[in-house]
């Protein structure tokens, strides 16, 4: 099985109206960076997932549940597509 990590940095995103520009700007990477993670092409580091928690936590947190701070597992998951094998470690 291979694992991918999911996200949920777009939608957060368009619920607090805020630009790709804007995130990047404020977790200090370009606004390349930001349109790759949305699309799943780009696994942030922890250091990033953590600052990207922290700014929408300051914005007023998860838009869905009404909670004031978000954490980075609700932004960030580990997914297993078992389509997908792996070699290795016994595998």
């Amino acid at each position: 099985m291979k694992e991918f990590i999911e996200n949920q940095v777009y939608e957060l995103r368009i619920k607090s109206g805020i630009t790709q520009e804007a995130l990047a700007g404020a977790v200090g990477v370009t606004r390349q960076t930001i349109i790759a993670i949305e699309k799943g092409n780009y696994t942030p580091s922890v250091i990033l997932a953590l600052k990207i928690a922290k700014f929408f936590s300051a914005k007023g947190g998860s838009a869905s549940s009404g909670k004031k701070s978000i954490s980075v597992e609700e932004i960030f998951s580990i997914k297993y597509d078992p389509s997908i094998k792996t070699r290795g470690h016994g595998d």
